[in-house]
């Protein structure tokens, strides 16, 4: 659980506040007006009500020129920024003619995948001539190509599972799949900080659903025995199975499942044990292959392996991995499979390339250099990060370093003030974390050198002190100097 600073809560429940009051005052004069102007509907109900948009239009647009920007190049260790200019307060944004060089804080890209690879990029341009842009059918009618059947080999293998399937999109995988594995008299117990595609999954399943504390195993048990106990809702009959689900790396968190008491609950409760490996897979572990081999977890002992291509491998889609069984049921019934269109050839083949690459199957070690310099990177930034005073979630190894903000008014502040310094970082509000934990997600890349990761913390140390987010005393000055030197 995070603890916030008794000041920073005080400052962010007042600050928000008054932007809800004002917005209720603004509201008010827009009804009051709102009567003697003509009204345009001709009896249809408005499509967006006034408390279903309220936060979008009161707190949201005052800072959307904080999210979205549009990029104009490969999203690299350094990527290119479409400044974006406004004439009404924000409400609409335009795309100007300047274009701002910025070090690249914002994208998933964990091991370099995502630019020009002198092994993958070649192939993926002949996989395009040979096989088009898109199979422009689903799997099950013409949109399986050797590609796909080659990738999910490769997958399975990859993770230590017998079989894999592999869907065009990673929210999908999750969002669809849930609902195929489970149904009404199932019980699903998640992870309270869980991604969405989980939770929208779990909903459409009709299986009754239970939340524990975020990564607290000793909590998961507790769920489970009361569960069991109860059983069913009303009839108290038994459940027909149970799934627990968590993530090897929490995305806005990003801290590592503790997924060695987690598995070893489930073997106790007989419960089936569901991993989202979207954040971890490529990116942790001494050969990248996520948590499981980060935390010497056999993958044996995961019934179901989720994860997705588009953080770590430079492509897109999602899989799932487990016995032959499940993925042959899945090819039978989960519809991402039987009616989406399957994943782009192009994207199949970046993905194999880059599996390749981590393999050693290239013919170098780059594989191993990349997964090398991501942990060294992750390690070394968020180090540097706490010495400066900043309060940084999650764990060593993690390539996901969020940095609290708290207060509504330091979000735009932080972005605006880091892009003027040719740094660009994601910030994250409600409705993606709590109303009161906003923070600026960094995500580390085996593309960043030394001294663009130093460039980073003078940028960033300097802007935390303009807008007073060093939450935690800092090292002396002289101290952090005499480092950097070493360092260069």
């Amino acid at each position: 659980m995070i603890a916030i600073p008794y000041l920073a809560a005080l400052t962010t429940y007042f600050s928000y506040g008054l932007l809800f009051s004002f917005g209720k005052i603004r509201d008010l004069f827009r009804k009051i007006t709102g009567w003697f102007s003509s009204n345009n509907l001709q009896g249809y109900a408005p499509i967006c009500l006034g408390h279903e948009d309220f936060y979008t239009r009161r707190l949201y647009l005052r800072i959307q020129d904080c999210f979205g920007r549009p990029i104009s190049s490969a999203p690299d260790g350094w990527f290119d920024v479409v400044e974006r200019y406004s004439n009404d307060n924000n409400k609409t944004l335009k795309r100007s003619t300047k274009i701002s060089r910025c070090l690249n804080l914002a994208s998933y890209n964990y091991l370099g995948f995502a630019a020009s690879d002198e092994y993958c990029t070649p192939r993926v341009i002949e996989s395009l001539k040979k096989y088009s842009q898109s199979t422009c059918s689903s799997q099950v009618d013409g949109g399986t190509t050797v590609l796909h059947n080659k990738l999910e080999k490769y997958v399975a293998n990859f993770v230590g599972k017998p079989a894999a399937i592999v869907f065009g999109m990673g929210y999908v995988t999750n969002s669809s799949v849930l609902p195929v594995l489970i149904g009404k008299g199932g019980l699903i117990i998640s992870d309270s900080l869980n991604h969405n595609s989980i939770v929208n999954g779990a909903r459409g399943s009709g299986a009754t659903i239970r939340v524990f504390q975020h990564n607290t195993p000793s909590h998961l048990e507790e769920v489970l025995r009361e569960q069991i106990a109860e059983g069913q809702p009303r009839t108290h009959r038994p459940w027909k199975k149970i799934i627990v689900i968590v993530e090897g790396i929490y995305s806005m968190e990003g801290d590592l499942c503790k997924l060695p008491e987690i598995i070893a609950i489930c073997k106790k409760y007989k419960a089936y044990t569901y991993l989202d490996e979207a954040h971890s897979i490529g990116a942790v572990g001494k050969t990248g292959r996520g948590v499981c081999e980060l935390l010497d977890v056999d993958p044996g002992d995961v019934d179901i392996m989720m994860g997705t291509f588009t953080k770590s491998f430079g492509s897109c889609g999602g899989y799932i991995a487990g016995s032959k069984e499940l993925i042959q049921y899945l090819k039978y019934t989960c519809p991402a499979h039987l009616y989406a269109t399957s994943i782009s050839p192009p994207a199949a083949e970046q993905i194999i390339s880059a599996l390749k690459v981590i393999l050693g199957e290239d013919g170098t070690s780059r594989g191993a250099q990349k997964l090398a310099q991501i942990r060294e990177n992750s390690n070394f930034f968020r180090s540097e990060l706490q010495k400066m005073g900043f309060e940084v979630l999650g764990d060593n190894d993690s390539p996901v370093m969020p940095i609290m903000l708290y207060n509504p008014a330091k979000i735009p502040a932080f972005s605006r003030e880091c892009l003027k310094k040719n740094v660009a970082v994601v910030t994250v509000a409600f409705p993606a974390t709590p109303l009161l934990l906003a923070r600026a997600r960094i995500c580390i890349s085996a593309s960043h050198t030394k001294e663009d990761l130093i460039k980073a913390l003078e940028v960033i140390s300097q802007v935390g002190d303009l807008v007073g987010i060093k939450y935690f005393p800092s090292e002396p000055k002289k101290q952090q100097e005499e480092k950097m030197l070493k360092l260069d």
